[in-house]
């Protein structure tokens, strides 16, 4: 299974959503950086994704976007080929 890496904050409804998804499909780990705590790691977040907001998923080396992007994925059929790639 893929990494997945979430941009968060202490305290983020969409990053709590964000994870349940994510464990109701298989995912057992999820590296957080937490933002409100590391204000480089905003920056870097900002830089990246072009975005604000958190959270900011990453799936490897793909970023998903926020909890909106992730739900649509699901959705569509795409989160499970993308967590389960090589």
């Amino acid at each position: 299974m893929q990494k997945v890496t979430m941009y968060t904050t202490g305290c983020c409804p969409y990053c709590i959503r964000a994870e349940q998804l994510l464990k109701q499909r298989g995912v057992e780990h999820i590296h957080k950086i937490r933002i409100d705590q590391e204000p480089s790691q905003r920056e870097y977040m900002m830089s990246v994704t072009q975005r604000r907001t958190v959270p900011q998923i990453f799936i490897g080396d793909t970023h998903v976007g926020g909890f909106d992007d992730l739900s649509a994925l699901d959705r569509a059929g795409g989160l499970m080929p993308l967590l389960n790639a090589e």
